[in-house]
């Protein structure tokens, strides 16, 4: 007799208790006709199939949802509120499961840390699954304590956002569940029981240029030290400090997209090491100190070290973040350590690298410690001692006192892929990869908007862990050239895109777009029209605005009234141009601290820069902008306002990035915002007609089995008055009331609806509607 199985609504599940501990919250009703028992296993089929642990949901549970916590949600291939099929799950006890993760979190975290960290969940090849404990009921044999503390002096604070991937479970084929005789180990690394080694190995995962070497082995301490200078034997470590290999860092040509940078530092090492006295003559300092920034994951570290290997130097690495963990004392004492590990040996220079270096000097409430963490680098690279550079992702969010002229007194940006550079990383990452005849590397470019080189390792691994499924299941997979084996298809990387979420938007509230583009919203041809040429054709074409001699519009502001679509339209943009969407409540950047807000809205406009070609929407922007002069909250929405102007208009112009705001009330938006060169295409999104309500309410059902009783014209012609959000409230109240007469309801018919149209009302205000169109024909 085959397993019971339900189809719910998938709803992402709020609560902070649940986040990304592989749960689904079901109805106890649910869970009594899948035959289910809190704590045990279900099956989730969505995009892709997954398997979870069911809970009785008891908070104000509806029957017909299903609640899934973020890494599950995303596992399913799910997006809020689409359609996901439940049923029981057979889960074994796992005999092996390898681990596939970033280059600090393989590095960082023991095979038995991260048993720890697994027990009680249940895990099948290719999902995702964090570092966070299963803490709402630990099983037997769990210790939550033990294991959050081993993670968090591992790997710092980072560590309860580290996703890892399942690359490979025994027995295979089946969901498991992580014992304690689980065999749990790195994908090609170690794993529990095996003799401890004397320096522990990274994971060898690209960190800034495709290449497959090594990196330097690391300490559990997070301190690194190689040797750099080809044939050389290295000098011998200081306690805790491992050298690793000679030969292993990539020559400066292969870093792609990062040579000019690379040749620029090799030039300032040469010039301090090799020509000190010409620096002295000159009335220069024969020391330097340099701050690297860019983005998470573009190669800043891999970037150090092989501009130290191009000039013979011994490349010594402190963790930041690995430090910053440690209480204070152990952490003056990390830092001493590996100091006194980059003093100079036998006159082989040394470059002391200190990674993401503003997580142990912050410029925000600078701990005390950071005092003493600089008097240390000042003393450690006075001249004759190491040269210093300091990487960050965050160069606002570093203690200002670092720049100071005898600490850092240089910067050099390692700047983000564009489409060019992303398309040659992905032909080096692919370079030994069998691949089929239809891989189109120019198309996976550009849907890859953001994308790092850490990003594009990732899709390379979700490509060959869909394809090795695909080939282990034997439905058709294409062999290789030698017809042995599986090939990577271009659907495996198109997929692959999809399941990895961009490093430089892992902080940010961004905008899924669903899977719609522009030509599933109705109606609204002048709307779509406006927006394509002031949004998508900037990003699209430049050159023909360059040819023309024009700049490309900065900004628009859709206004009309609530529930009109406008975000709708957002998310249809962002599917149509492949764009990374960055989505800004109004009131999210106001803070009561001086300094505090505009600092937010200088850190949203640079991530979105990083992240180009990307759109930045900024919904209510009536409350995050309005007008100056009458505010009565000390000068805050006026001095975000002014950042606003300064950001959108301002000395550093924005490139590939698009500012759309959205609103209700135009008119209490301040006027210096809405002048050319800011936000100055208006665009009215009116109220739908029978015509659109009837696109709508076509696009919301499209996957609602309506019966053949159900006349959508008739009915849109019906609901005047009502917004889109209306129209698609009624449908999905519709879908609600057939499943409270029965939970195995297969259609909605007339009936449904007819009763849901008396519970669900037009919610359009016909006096602002005509405020709304009143002002449009004033612009006009």
């Amino acid at each position: 007799m085959p397993d019971p199985s339900l189809t719910l609504v998938a709803r992402l599940a709020s609560s902070a208790a649940d986040s990304r501990r592989g749960v689904v919250r079901l109805h106890p009703e649910v869970l009594d006709a899948l035959g289910l028992r809190s704590w045990d296993a279900v099956s989730l089929t969505g995009a892709r199939v997954t398997t979870a642990l069911a809970v009785a949901d008891g908070n104000g549970a509806i029957p017909g949802q299903a609640r899934l916590d973020d890494v599950t949600l995303s596992n399913a291939g799910l997006t809020d509120g689409a359609q996901v099929v439940v049923s029981p799950a057979a889960v074994v006890p796992a005999r092996t499961v390898r681990l596939a993760g970033s280059r600090l979190a393989s590095s960082m975290v023991t095979p038995e840390t991260a048993r720890l960290a697994l027990m009680g969940k249940v895990l099948a090849p290719g999902d995702a699954v964090s570092l966070l404990p299963q803490d709402i009921a630990p099983p037997p044999g769990a210790d939550v304590h033990s294991a959050r503390r081993a993670l968090s002096n591992a790997i710092g604070g980072a560590w309860t956002s580290e996703l890892l991937t399942v690359a490979e479970v025994e027995p295979a084929g089946t969901a498991v569940a992580v014992q304690p005789s689980t065999v749990v180990g790195w994908h090609g690394g170690a794993s529990t029981g095996d003799p401890a080694p004397t320096a522990r190995a990274t994971n060898p995962a690209v960190a800034g240029s495709p290449g497959t070497q090594a990196p330097p082995i690391t300490g559990a301490d997070g301190v690194r030290s190689a040797s750099t200078r080809p044939g050389e034997t290295p000098a011998a470590p200081e306690p805790d400090v491992a050298a690793a290999p000679a030969g292993e860092a990539l020559p400066i040509d292969a870093l792609i997209g990062n040579v000019a940078a690379a040749r620029r530092l090799v030039e300032w090492l040469e010039l301090t090491f090799q020509r000190p006295e010409l620096l002295t003559r000159l009335g220069g300092s024969p020391r330097l100190g340099v701050l690297l920034a860019g983005p998470e994951g573009v190669g800043k570290a891999t970037l150090v070290h092989s501009a130290a290997a191009a000039v013979g130097a011994r490349c010594v690495e402190l963790v930041a973040p690995a430090a910053a963990a440690l209480e204070p004392a152990s952490a003056a004492a990390r830092v001493r350590e590996v100091l006194a590990a980059a003093r100079p040996v036998d006159g082989v220079p040394v470059v002391l690298l200190v990674n993401d270096v503003h997580a142990l000097l912050p410029a925000a409430t600078p701990p005390p410690l950071a005092q003493l963490v600089l008097d240390e680098l000042r003393a450690a690279t006075a001249p004759g001692g190491p040269a210093l550079v300091a990487t960050t992702s965050e160069p606002e969010g570093v203690d200002p006192r670092l720049r100071a002229p005898d600490l850092i007194d240089r910067e050099l940006v390692a700047s983000l892929p564009d489409g060019r550079t992303r398309r040659e990383l992905l032909e080096r990452l692919l370079a030994d990869v069998p691949r089929a005849g239809d891989v189109d590397l120019a198309a996976v470019a550009e849907r890859t908007p953001g994308f790092v080189v850490a990003d594009l390792t990732a899709v390379r691994r979700e490509a060959a862990i869909q394809a090795a499924l695909r080939g282990g299941s034997g439905d058709g997979a294409e062999g290789d050239a030698d017809g042995d084996g599986p090939q990577v298809c271009q659907q495996d990387l198109l997929d692959a895109v999809g399941s990895v979420r961009p490093i430089s938007l892992s902080d940010s509230g961004t905008l899924g777009s669903g899977g719609i583009t522009l030509d599933d919203v109705g109606d609204m041809t002048e709307v779509k029209q406006a927006l394509t040429e002031a949004v998508l054709w900037p990003l699209r074409y430049p050159d023909s605005f360059a040819r023309l001699g024009v700049d490309a519009p900065r900004g628009v502001l859709l206004y009309g009234p609530p529930g009109g679509g406008k975000t709708f339209l957002l998310r249809a943009l962002a599917g149509t141009g492949n764009l990374n969407v960055f989505a800004v409540k109004g009131a999210e950047l106001l803070d009561k601290y001086v300094g505090e807000s505009e600092r937010a809205v200088r850190e949203l406009f640079r991530r979105a820069a990083e992240a180009a070609p990307s759109l930045l929407f900024l919904d209510e922007v009536d409350a995050l902008a309005p007008r100056r002069g009458g505010s009565t909250d000390s000068g805050v929405a006026d001095r975000v306002v002014a950042a606003l102007l300064t950001e959108l208009d301002g000395a550093t112009p924005l490139r590939e990035v698009v500012v759309v705001g959205a609103t209700n009330r135009p008119e209490l938006v301040d006027p210096a915002l809405l002048r050319p060169g800011r936000l100055e295409r208006l665009v009215f999104v009116p109220p739908p007609d029978a015509a659109a309500r009837e696109d709508i309410l076509r696009a919301s059902g499209r996957n609602i089995p309506l019966a053949d009783d159900v006349d959508l014209p008739a009915l849109a012609a019906d609901l005047e008055g009502y917004s889109a959000a209306d129209c698609t409230a009624v449908l999905r109240e519709a879908a609600l009331t057939a499943m409270r007469e029965s939970l195995d309801a297969v259609e909605v018919t007339a009936a449904h609806l007819a009763a849901a149209r008396t519970s669900v009302g037009p919610s359009l205000d016909p006096a602002q509607v005509a405020e709304l169109q009143a002002y449009a024909d004033r612009r006009a």
